[in-house]
């Protein structure tokens, strides 16, 4: 492959890296079909790095009715939690805009997996679940910046570990499955704030 290529490719990327914002703003108008996210959601667990191509990611994807239970049984969790009242307006508009969407993808790590690996390599145990974690992240970047490909806006959300059981029992998720990220998506409605950035030279350093 010649080096035009590569710079062209790598440009590309970049541009959609660029493009990957935290989207609040959503709506139920559907920009693509539901098969279309599956498939960018399996790609992305497939081809995903994790350690010792342990393959510890699980993904759980919510359309429509499914995605608005979870959010109504999140903003009961809370109520509960927090006593409601009329501060509790502002937990529940939040709330509202992330069911506004049409989806949500939940991310999870089996912890089957990793307690298999720290038993197999007993030196690296303590690493495990850091990895898993790292794993975990790469894998909700990669879906979140190919949902914004896609026209899609999404957030990235974490009311674990208050709303696990309660996931658990309503879309039948095994226990040794670990939750760590809620990432809702629909029609961008609303463009993102203008993003700041701290100066790169604070932030990167080169030998060369």
């Amino acid at each position: 492959m010649s080096t035009t290529t590569n710079a062209t490719s790598a440009e590309q990327f970049l541009t959609a890296v660029r493009h990957r914002r935290s989207i609040y703003g959503i709506s139920k108008e559907k920009v693509i079909p539901n098969s279309r996210v599956k498939q960018i959601v399996e790609e992305a667990v497939k081809h995903s790095p994790s350690a010792f191509n342990s393959q510890s990611a699980r993904v759980l994807v919510l359309f429509d009715q499914h995605s608005d239970k979870l959010w109504q049984l999140t903003t009961e969790i809370l109520r509960a939690k927090t006593g409601g009242g009329d501060s509790f307006q502002a937990t529940e508009d939040r709330m509202k805009s992330f069911s506004a969407g049409y989806g949500t993808v939940l991310f999870f790590e089996d912890q089957t997996v990793v307690e298999e690996l720290k038993s197999k390599f007993p030196s690296y145990a303590a690493a495990f679940e850091p990895y898993s974690y790292q794993s975990s992240g790469m894998l909700q970047y990669i879906v979140w910046t190919a949902l914004e490909q896609e026209g899609l806006g999404a957030s990235l959300q974490h009311y674990q570990p208050l709303i696990d059981e309660t996931v658990q029992k309503e879309f039948n998720i095994p226990a040794t499955w670990k939750l760590l990220a809620q990432m809702p998506f629909g029609k961008q409605a609303a463009q993102p704030n203008e993003k700041q950035f701290q100066p790169l030279d604070e932030r990167v350093k080169v030998f060369e």
